[in-house]
């Protein structure tokens, strides 16, 4: 009797097994604040050494029209987990906090939760910043539920928010791994191109500053190595808290670069994704892992920054993080999968960082819930070559720190105010009576928007302003599918 239960269970777990082993490994590494302009592939006149990133691009895919959700932290990370825009969260403009409650909402489905469900080991290191526990101010001597592992991680290990936000503790999965007991009186940072800044607050003892990016590497190769007798997929998310306040690079990155201390920490970056691609490549699995390499915004990089350096961080575009124009939103992608995406490509498809959750399910085999991913298309016709099996993004929603919107159909951008609202001055300009009550630009023609046409083009100003508030109001972008 005991044989024959045996072998009836025997062919489940087989088919089951084999099912979720001929599923691709995805792994999404994030950079925190880093600008296109960093990247020697995407600018020859970048002061940065990228080998490691410039490399990945030669072996995959270079992604030209791709943006973040928002031009900060919080808000992007929620579009990439949940492929939701976050202005239609709780959420509508700034960020988190350190001691900040979990946004995302129970029960929505993550790119994690989605993917581990049909088989996947699941797991982050890194950046949240997307607020952990219930109460209206965490307790780090506390359990912190709702933590990532509620919402699809089997494991997180990583910081709570920016890596200049107290509380400065490693979260493990769902618990500090050693409590708050400490205090730290900050730094104002050095100004100009130096960069250190960081808020005073609870520190756990032993944690240092310098020595987070490295351990977040560390934690993710000992992840990718062990997965050599792993025989199912994993989908594998690492939010670098670099280059992001404070710089700091540890000593053997200082003077790498001709961009002061921000440029060696983004050496120092470039220098974490090779090790991370390369225990990939030890663990035996590259061959079947979709790699894909982003940043969550553009960089913080002032005016003063490039007379001091000549360095243009956010490349030709106008402004930075933050902001409604180009520099805060218009990020580096990369993508590899050798054989599948072909090496040396170039993409000039619009895109968006919410694209992931739709990407990955279509890379899976997964169907979306109806009620999911409302703001999420899937990439995979450009990554692959492939004929789209759903609708493809023609339009995206743009957003900036302050709260002000932007919508990008074509070659058009209205914004629908004046100013950055962001960080670049001014933030906000009232207009006078018979000027243009918000901006819109020729992005093709004018891709560093210089030139206001929302006075020439009434028309257009009124057609991308009703999609906007169709999509508002809709409550989605992508379409729902009918069979």
């Amino acid at each position: 009797m005991l044989r024959r239960s045996f072998l009836q269970a025997l062919p489940t777990v087989t088919w089951a097994a084999q099912r979720a082993a001929a599923r691709p490994n995805i792994l999404y590494v994030l950079a925190d604040d880093l600008g296109s302009g960093d990247l020697g592939c995407y600018n020859p006149e970048s002061k940065i050494p990228t080998p490691n990133l410039d490399r990945l691009a030669s072996q995959g895919i270079r992604f030209t029209d791709m943006h973040s959700p928002s031009s900060v932290c919080t808000p992007t990370r929620y579009g990439i987990l949940t492929g939701r825009y976050c202005w239609r969260s709780p959420l509508k403009s700034g960020v988190l906090n350190g001691y900040s409650p979990n946004l995302i909402e129970s029960g929505r489905p993550t790119v994690a939760s989605l993917l581990k469900n049909e088989g996947y080991s699941t797991a982050a290191f890194g950046k949240w910043h997307l607020g952990l526990g219930a109460a209206a101010k965490t307790d780090y001597f506390k359990p912190l539920r709702p933590s990532p592992i509620d919402h699809g991680f089997e494991t997180f290990y990583g910081i709570p928010a920016s890596l200049d936000m107290p509380p400065y503790i490693w979260v493990d999965n769902d618990h500090a791994a050693e409590p708050p007991t400490a205090e730290t009186p900050g730094d104002t940072g050095l100004g100009g191109a130096q960069g250190r800044f960081y808020r005073a607050g609870a520190m756990s003892p032993s944690f240092r500053i310098d020595e987070v990016l490295p351990t977040i590497t560390r934690k993710t190769e000992e992840f990718l190595r062990a997965r050599r007798v792993a025989a199912n997929p994993f989908f594998l998310y690492v939010p670098l808290t670099a280059p992001h306040t404070p710089w700091a690079p540890i000593k053997e990155y200082h003077g790498k670069s001709r961009a002061g201390l921000y440029g060696d920490f983004v050496s120092q970056v470039d220098d974490s994704v090779g090790r991370i691609v390369a225990a990939l490549e030890q663990s035996g699995q590259a061959h079947n892992t979709l790699v894909l390499f982003a940043s969550d915004n553009g960089a913080y990089w002032k005016p003063a920054n490039i007379e001091a350096t000549g360095h243009r961080a956010n490349a030709n575009w106008r402004g930075m993080k933050a902001d409604i124009y180009e520099g805060g939103h218009h990020i580096p992608f990369l993508a590899r999968w050798p054989g599948r995406v072909a090496a040396g490509a170039v993409s000039s498809q619009l895109g968006c960082l919410t694209d992931l959750c739709a990407t990955a399910a279509e890379v899976a085999g997964v169907t979306l819930p109806r009620d999911s991913a409302e703001d999420s298309f899937s990439l995979a016709p450009a990554l692959f070559g492939t004929k789209p099996k759903t609708a493809v993004r023609d339009v995206v929603i743009h957003h900036s720190s302050q709260g002000l919107f932007a919508v990008r159909r074509g070659p058009w951008k209205l914004a629908l105010g004046r100013g950055s609202g962001g960080f670049t001055q001014p933030a906000a300009i009232t207009p006078k009576e018979g000027e243009p009550e918000g901006e819109l630009y020729n992005i093709a023609e004018d891709p560093q928007e210089t030139r206001n046409l929302w006075a020439d083009k009434p028309d257009i100003v009124k057609s991308l302003t009703a999609l906007l508030e169709q999509y508002r109001s809709d409550g989605r972008s992508r379409p729902v599918l009918t069979r």
